[in-house]
C-alpha cells in the first residue's frame, strides 16, 4: 500500500468509524450471534491473491458488526466502561502510523520522554503524591492493563523482601501476598504467575456490610504466617472493588504494611479516574503516606481507549532490579549512561507500544475541566439511577455508590422458590432484548444487578428508560 492509497483508504476507514459513532444509539447493545456464528462466514482459508479495501469493509459490516457487542453504546452499563474517545482514537492511529518500538530510550527517545511526561500529569490531576514522580526516585510507566500492574508489583515486592535472592532462586514456598475475598481476580492470577501458589495468596475476610477488608483478621493473618516462619510480601488494597465498588481502608491498611514490612499495592483500576475531581480524592486516604504502588486504567472510566493502564511506584529501585536483564543487542550508550529510563524493565515484556500518545491526546483535548465533567456527570447519572431504585418498594438497593456503579436486587414475593435465579432470568431477558445490557455479582448470597454509567454518549434520559425497562421486566415476572 503506497502513502497516497493509504491516504485514500485512510479516510473511507476514518469516514466509516464516524458513521459507526453517530449511529450507534440505533444498534442493538448486545450481539445476538450464536458461538461459531462469525466464524462461520468467514472463509476457511487465507486468500491466495490480495484483496481490495473496499472488500474488507464490506465484511466488516456483513460479517463483524453483526457480532459485535457495542461498548461505547449510551444503554451500555455491564462490567465497568471502557471509553473510546476521539482524540485517543487519533492518538493510538497516530501510534500505529509511527510504529514505534519503544522498548529502550534510544529506539525512540520521544516515545520514553513524552510517557515520563504524560503519567506525572496525570499523578498530578489524581493528586497523588510527589514520590510517585518520574523525576524522583519513584514514578509511572504505562501498562497494558492494571493486571499487568499487579503482577508487575509484585515481583518487585517479591524482589524486596527476598533481598534480592528470587532473581537467582526463584519463590520458595515461603512467601505470601494477601488480598481480599472481593480483590480482583487479576491478583490471585499474578500471584500463580509469580510461582507463589494459590495457598501463597491469602485471602482475608471482609466487612458484611461495606465489603472492605478487615483491617483485624489481616493482622492476624500475617502474625499467624510470621510465627509459621513465612515472609508476608504484598497487601493490596482496592479502592472500588469490581464487584460493588467497596473501598477498602488504605491508611489502615497501611499502617500495617509499614510496621510489618509489608509491600503495600492500590488498585484502583476503575475508581482512581474519579479523584480528578478534587470532591472526590477522599478516595485516596492514606496512597501518600504508605503506598508503595499505585494503578489505575484510563481506559475504563478517563476516556481513553483499551489499551492503557498506569502504574506509579514510591520508589523504581525494587522494580527495575526484579526485571532488569541486558543481553548485549540492548547495549547503547544512552542506557550504559544511567540518565534515561528503559521502560523495558518496568514491565514483564520487552516491546512496547507508543500508548503515551493516545493519554497526551486526551489529555490535551479535554483538560482537566473536561475530564472532571465527564466524572461528575457519570457520578450524578448514577445517583439519579440510585434515586429511581431507592423510591421503588420493588428494589432494594445495595448501600454505597460513590462512583458510576449502581447495584441492586428485585424484591421479590416470598412465594419465589429461587429469588436469585428471578433475577438472572431478567438480567438475561433484559440484555437479550439488546435495548441495554446489565452485568451481576453476588454479596452475602444475594444476586444483584449491575448498572455502571460510564460512556460519554450517556444521558439523563438513558438511565431512566433503563430504569423503567428493568422494573417492567420484574414486574412481568412477579
Amino acid at each position: 500500500m503506497t502513502p497516497e492509497e493509504f491516504r485514500r483508504y485512510g479516510k473511507q476507514v476514518v469516514d466509516w468509524v464516524a458513521g459507526y459513532l453517530s449511529t450507534i444509539e440505533d444498534r442493538p447493545v448486545r450481539s445476538p450471534v450464536a458461538p461459531g456464528e462469525v466464524r462461520d462466514r468467514l472463509p476457511a482459508h487465507p486468500p491466495e491473491r490480495g484483496e481490495p479495501v473496499e472488500d474488507l469493509l464490506g465484511d466488516l459490516d456483513r460479517v463483524i458488526m453483526p457480532g459485535i457487542t457495542h461498548w461505547q453504546h449510551p444503554d451500555f452499563f455491564a462490567y465497568f466502561p471502557a471509553n473510546a474517545s476521539g482524540p485517543a482514537i487519533l492518538g493510538d492511529l497516530l501510534s500505529s502510523g509511527l510504529g514505534v518500538q519503544g522498548m529502550v530510550w534510544a529506539t525512540s527517545p520521544a516515545c520514553t520522554e513524552l510517557e515520563t511526561v504524560v503519567v506525572d500529569w496525570l499523578a498530578e490531576l489524581l493528586g497523588l503524591p510527589a514520590e510517585f514522580r518520574t523525576d524522583g526516585t519513584g514514578g509511572g510507566v504505562i501498562q497494558d492493563s492494571a493486571s499487568s500492574a499487579a503482577l508487575v508489583a509484585l515481583l518487585a515486592a517479591l524482589h524486596r523482601a527476598s533481598g534480592g535472592k528470587i532473581r537467582d532462586h526463584g519463590v520458595a514456598d515461603t512467601y505470601r501476598m494477601y488480598v481480599s475475598t472481593e480483590t480482583h481476580s487479576s491478583l490471585q492470577r499474578a500471584g500463580r504467575i509469580a510461582g507463589l501458589g494459590g495457598g501463597n495468596v491469602r485471602a482475608v475476610p471482609v466487612d458484611p456490610v461495606t465489603f472492605a477488608m478487615d483491617v483485624g483478621e489481616l493482622r492476624r493473618m500475617i502474625a499467624g504466617d510470621v510465627a509459621a516462619g513465612a515472609v508476608p510480601a504484598l497487601v493490596c488494597a482496592t479502592i472500588g472493588t469490581t464487584s460493588t465498588t467497596a473501598i477498602d481502608p488504605v491508611a489502615e491498611i497501611g499502617a500495617l504494611c509499614r510496621e510489618a514490612g509489608v509491600w503495600l499495592h492500590v488498585d484502583a483500576a476503575y475508581a482512581g479516574s474519579a479523584a480528578v475531581c478534587p470532591e472526590l480524592r477522599w478516595i485516596n486516604d492514606g496512597v501518600a503516606e504508605y503506598a508503595d504502588s499505585y494503578a489505575t486504567n484510563p481506559h475504563k472510566w478517563l476516556l481513553t481507549n483499551f489499551d492503557c493502564g498506569v502504574l506509579w511506584v514510591r520508589d523504581r529501585r525494587p522494580m527495575i532490579d526484579a526485571l532488569s536483564i541486558l543481553p548485549e543487542y540492548l547495549r547503547n550508550t544512552a542506557t550504559e549512561s544511567g540518565e534515561v529510563i528503559d521502560y523495558r524493565d518496568w514491565q514483564v515484556p520487552l516491546g512496547r507500544r507508543f500508548r503515551a500518545l493516545k493519554l497526551w491526546s486526551v489529555i490535551r483535548w479535554y483538560g482537566a475541566e473536561g475530564l472532571r465533567a465527564h466524572i461528575r456527570t457519570c457520578v450524578e447519572l448514577a445517583a439519579r439511577f440510585a434515586r429511581l431504585i431507592d423510591a421503588d418498594d420493588g428494589f432494594e438497593l445495595h448501600p454505597g455508590h460513590p462512583f458510576g456503579l449502581v447495584c441492586f436486587r428485585p424484591r421479590w414475593p416470598s412465594s419465589v422458590p429461587d429469588p436469585n435465579a428471578e433475577t438472572l432470568a431478567v438480567m438475561e431477558r433484559l440484555n437479550a432484548s439488546g435495548e441495554l445490557f446489565l452485568s451481576h455479582t453476588k454479596a452475602n448470597g444475594h444476586v444483584l444487578l449491575r448498572l455502571a454509567v460510564g460512556s460519554p454518549a450517556t444521558r439523563a434520559e438513558h438511565v431512566e428508560a433503563a430504569y423503567r425497562r428493568i422494573a417492567a421486566a420484574c414486574q412481568e415476572r412477579r
